[in-house]
């Protein structure tokens, strides 16, 4: 009912409008009232008609004056001028004489009419919304946005509308040469993006808006870098794609997340591979209920697998994964099925492969944290050594076709428990992919933002209790990626297996962690003087830099964008069933050196074979 009565207003209003162009141009050019004539009678009728029916053609009567520009000034040009076309058509055609002054002057006051009577309706429009929503108060924070393109100006036209009272905008910066120094909406385009602390000083800027969508993340990093030589907080814009698809609005902020700092782009999945070895497929996940094997499992479930195995040793986290992908793909027809048990526990872990005998295998399951391990070395054995193998064994024996171990960065040239004991799990699944005709691989990634264990949530817990946040060496780097690219890197790794890889994620250039501390205590607000940082020394089994490949095992070759694959080595089984035989009975101390020389290839009690690249 609202639309048609919006058309009968602007038919019943151009119509008006017509009529008063016409009949004015004919007192202005003949110099008479007596306007009423045959030829300007026929001429009005078609001019009217004419413009109707063009103006239904061109979806005129559809337009959302409120956010008019160029495209419409066209759109009523095109209707105005073929009107006029037909007009004149007519007038040939009846009596062979074009008036062209009577046109033209026609043209010029229709255009003016229609045009002036649209960026009326706008004005108004402005002014009610306005009215409603009341403009930006005195006390808003004064925000700068980075881009003045169509992104920008849309940010600035809804804060000047008042969509946001919090925020009133004052300046633009840009790097178009072609925009400096002009104004967009009375807001000065005062410099470039290398300007920022410039500007922010300047204008007395108390917030900044990202407003570039679907920023490349290296890019995104660099401007960050520069808003944070400034006191302000910043926020961006959301993704191009989300916008687009009306989830969010483009005045809808969002703060500037660790992840957008990492300065590379995610990895993308080739779907037609994955779905190839998963869809309708049975999958086991172990570690299931954890950060990646939970992640691991919401990206297997989009490619819709025949029934999915979540195998954990908590009950509370395999609960949980259970409940929330049940919610989500709840019309996928995908089988869920819990399982609880220890992978120490060969005998159950057998009896659970062969009941559900699944295709592929993603293990994620393993104690991780570094400090801990070091102190319980013989725990880390036993998960991370004695589980992979059992699980490794049971996937053999029971014909799953693809095996996909999860490994760290810390398994190279390892210094700690944790990393030696990662390290031996990969020579384990080398080892069996010789014998097995299951394919075994492994994926190795750094730190994962935002994990279990991981420095992100200690940090955070840290800045919420006011501080210190705790960092070990103001040199230590690490890599980083996100929980979804880690997922997406082991899902992929199980298409381009063809057994015996060890798969790696370029992962960019390697973030200091002071600098990451720095960066989450701006991001919530406060400043490294406020919060403080304090450093606590290294840690028995850390290093100061992690490596993702040691020297021997780079392939300089991409085998998918982004990712590489790690030369194979002949693996001394002696020594690692040495030391399964002999683990529960010796010392921490003996046992750390032991697992190090086994993973360093240091082992000299059984004869140990000449490394080999294969």
């Amino acid at each position: 009912m609202l639309y048609k009565h919006r058309l009968s207003v602007l038919i019943v209003l151009d119509s008006f409008i017509v009529l008063t162009a016409i009949f004015a141009s004919s007192f202005l050019v003949n110099a008479t009232l007596d306007v009423f004539t045959y030829p300007v009678i026929i001429s009005s009728v078609t001019l009217l008609l004419s413009h109707h029916i063009f103006a239904f053609v061109y979806h005129l009567y559809r337009k959302a004056w409120k956010y008019a520009g160029v495209e419409e000034s066209l759109l009523i040009a095109k209707v105005v001028s073929f009107s006029l076309l037909a007009a004149a058509t007519v007038q040939f055609v009846f009596s062979y004489d074009v008036q062209y002054r009577l046109l033209l002057v026609t043209w010029m006051l229709h255009m003016m009419l229609i045009g002036g009577s649209r960026f009326c309706w706008r004005v108004l429009r402005t002014a009610h919304a306005k009215q409603e929503t009341g403009s930006a108060p005195d006390g808003a924070k004064r925000t700068l946005i980075i881009g003045a393109g169509s992104a920008g100006t849309m940010v600035a036209r809804q804060l000047l509308s008042g969509a946001d009272k919090e925020l009133k905008p004052v300046a633009f910066v840009d790097d178009h040469l072609s925009k400096l120094g002009l104004d967009i909406m009375g807001i000065p385009v005062a410099g470039r993006i290398k300007d920022i602390e410039y500007v922010a000083g300047r204008y007395q800027v108390e917030h900044i808006v990202i407003a570039i969508p679907s920023l490349p993340k290296a890019r995104l990093k660099a401007i960050y870098e520069e808003c944070a030589k400034t006191s302000a907080k910043t926020q961006t814009i959301p993704m191009l794609e989300d916008i687009a698809s009306g989830k969010v609005a483009v005045s809808q902020f969002r703060d500037v997340q660790v992840e957008d700092l990492l300065g590379r782009e995610p990895v993308r999945l080739d779907l037609d591979s994955i779905s190839g070895y998963v869809t309708g497929k049975v999958v086991l996940v172990t570690g299931a209920g954890g950060s990646i094997g939970s992640e691991v499992c919401r990206q297997i479930s989009r490619f819709k697998p025949k029934k999915l195995v979540l195998l954990g040793h908590g009950e509370n986290s395999i609960y949980t994964i259970e409940i929330e992908l049940k919610a989500m793909f709840r019309d996928s027809g995908i089988q869920f099925y819990t399982e609880i048990a220890d992978l120490q526990d060969e005998s159950k872990i057998m009896t659970l492969m062969k009941f559900h005998q699944p295709d592929v295998v993603y293990h994620a399951a393993a104690h991780k944290h570094v400090p801990l391990m070091q102190r319980n070395p013989e725990e880390a054995v036993k998960n991370n050594i004695i589980g992979t193998m059992n699980i490794a064994e049971a996937s053999s024996l029971t014909g799953v076709g693809t095996f996909v171990m999860i490994s760290t960065d810390k398994a190279v040239n390892p210094t700690s428990v944790m990393g030696s004991t990662k390290r031996i799990a990969e020579m384990i699944i080398q080892h069996m992919d010789r014998f097995s005709a299951t394919k075994f691989v492994a994926v190795r990634f750094g730190n994962v933002l935002g994990s279990r264990g991981s420095v992100i949530p200690l940090f955070r817990k840290q800045i919420e209790q006011g501080g210190p946040v705790t960092v070990t060496h103001p040199d230590m780097v690490r890599y980083f990626m996100t929980i979804p690219e880690a997922s997406r890197l082991v899902i992929q790794a199980g298409a381009l297996a063809r057994g015996g890889e060890i798969f790696v994620l370029d992962m960019g250039e390697p973030v200091k962690i002071v600098d990451l501390a720095k960066n989450l205590i701006r991001m919530s607000g406060y400043s490294a003087q406020e919060i403080g940082i304090e450093f606590t020394g290294m840690r028995p089994g850390e290093k100061l830099y992690e490596e993702l490949l040691r020297d021997t095992e780079v392939h300089d070759v991409q085998v998918y964008p982004k990712i590489y694959v790690g030369k194979s080595y002949e693996v001394n089984f002696e020594a690692i069933n040495h030391l399964l035989e002999a683990y529960d009975s010796l010392s921490i101390e003996e046992l750390r050196s032991l697992l190090l020389d086994i993973a360093n290839n240091r082992f000299e009690k059984v004869p140990v074979k000449k490394a080999t690249v294969v």
